[in-house]
């Protein structure tokens, strides 16, 4: 199928509810500007310079989540230009953002990232230094729910399992420590190797990319 054509049978698949976010690191700005063309709105990028790049170069009404790992010496490439940030893994992240939205007087969307796989590369909270999160501390970020990756296995048991554990911590913040936060609504798993299980876990927004575009180059993107 073409670009145009995954993204509609994505958005047909999809409850109404879900937000698909289309990862677009390293495609270029035309193939974008297809699945753009196809009625996507949201777009991932890994990597904050290349982010800052595309935006100008596309519609102005396309939603851009950054979702890589981000260091805080690149909060600035990032804070007031994507909508969501939802790779916040750490303290001192949030409070490197809490510093450049302060600075540009905005309010930085993210969400928190969870360590829920097996796997010692995966970054994040521990579900526990989740819960002790002071929002309070950031005025000028919102908090807008929590993100995971699961383990890269076969094993869909294992994969259910951890969506399971994310979606009941986010379900636990919800009801308690975010109860008067109505931002507090993204419960993001799933990519495209998982995102059933994900959906079937409660997923509220998917990041997908090889479902949608072709296999990306390992270099430099084109624009």
């Amino acid at each position: 199928m073409m670009i145009e054509e995954h993204v509609r049978h994505l958005h047909d698949l999809l409850p109404p509810d879900v937000v698909l976010v289309a990862v677009s690191k390293f495609q270029s700005t035309d193939l974008i500007q297809r699945a753009y063309n196809a009625g996507q709105r949201v777009f991932g990028e890994n990597r904050s310079r290349e982010m800052a790049e595309k935006i100008p170069l596309l519609p102005k009404d396309i939603e851009w989540h950054f979702i890589g790992r981000l260091q805080t010496n690149k909060v600035k490439e990032v804070v007031g230009y994507a909508k969501l940030i939802q790779s916040v893994d750490r303290d001192r992240l949030l409070r490197a953002i809490q510093t450049q939205a302060e600075r540009l007087g905005v309010v930085q969307d993210v969400l928190l990232q969870v360590h829920i796989a097996q796997e010692e590369t995966k970054q994040g909270y521990l579900p526990e230094e989740v819960l002790q999160v002071d929002k309070d501390m950031y005025p000028n970020v919102t908090l807008c729910g929590v993100m995971g990756m699961a383990t890269f296995t076969d094993d869909k048991q294992v994969v259910a399992r951890e969506f399971k554990q994310l979606r009941q911590l986010f379900d636990t913040l919800k009801q308690g420590r975010f109860a008067d936060n109505p931002a507090f609504v993204h419960c993001s798993m799933g990519m495209t190797g998982d995102y059933e299980t994900a959906l079937e876990q409660g997923s509220t927004m998917l990041r997908i990319g090889s479902a949608i575009f072709p296999p990306r180059a390992t270099g430099p993107h084109g624009l």
